[in-house]
């Protein structure tokens, strides 16, 4: 068993739990962020001295009446930038993650006024945030336009659908855009008949087999991929 694998088992038993926190006054979306960044540290789990894992899954749960409050707002507003802070809060932290950060706010009962209620877990994805992780050839990191992830799993997926694995911003991206297969012969980018294709340094490509420090360009999106540990090439 990989060593990711064993990691993951360890977590699912160990960072999972619920973290409740009460306030003086109505709940603002400050409050929230502030919550799950507690709840993140609350249930961190340390592995080794250098080494330790955050859960990536949160369920919010507040009153009726916050409810309402932040829908007005935009919930799905409110949990993307939950999402960011807590992304930001593991970053500075050095902590692991195994799966993208996901933040759900959800109605609960009355009793919770004045307070909120998280469930924590974690749940591995086809990529993770690289918080603290560095690039080798069995874990390669891409970046893209400035957000890091670790390739976790033999395919990962890149487009402007919400199906795929990392999901872009940009108009000139395919839903299904980009593939990313991890092989005994190293990771192969492949274009998934996409509209605008597929550009590896600067050439048009179907598919390429990526070195370290290949540029790839999708639409309008600059993609970086390593296979080295120097940090140095993150900046």
């Amino acid at each position: 068993m990989r060593f990711l694998d064993r990691f993951e088992s360890a977590i699912e038993k160990g960072v999972q739990g619920t973290f409740s926190r009460i306030f003086r006054s109505e709940l603002k979306p400050v409050d929230v962020s502030s919550a799950v960044r507690g709840a993140m540290d609350d249930h961190v789990q340390e592995y080794s001295r250098d080494r330790a894992v955050a859960p990536n899954q949160y369920t919010v749960r507040v009153a009726p009446s916050d409810m309402k409050r932040f829908e007005e707002i935009g919930i799905d507003v409110l949990a993307a930038e939950v999402e960011n802070t807590a992304r930001e809060h593991a970053e500075e932290n050095n902590f692991a993650l195994v799966g993208p950060i996901d933040v759900r706010i959800e109605e609960g009962t009355e009793e919770l006024t004045g307070e909120l209620e998280i469930e924590v877990g974690t749940k591995r994805g086809a990529v993770a945030p690289a918080t603290s992780q560095v690039a080798t050839e069995s874990n390669p990191i891409i970046d893209v336009e400035g957000e890091r992830w670790i390739l976790t799993e033999p395919v990962t997926i890149l487009g402007r659908g919400t199906e795929a694995d990392i999901t872009i911003s940009d108009s000139g991206v395919s839903r299904r855009h980009l593939e990313l297969r991890k092989t005994p012969d190293g990771v192969i980018a492949s274009d998934l008949g996409s509209t605008n294709g597929l550009y590896v340094e600067g050439h048009k490509v179907d598919a390429a087999t990526l070195v370290d420090g290949n540029q790839l360009v999708i639409g309008r999106t600059r993609i970086l991929f390593w296979t080295s540990p120097a940090k140095e090439q993150y900046t």
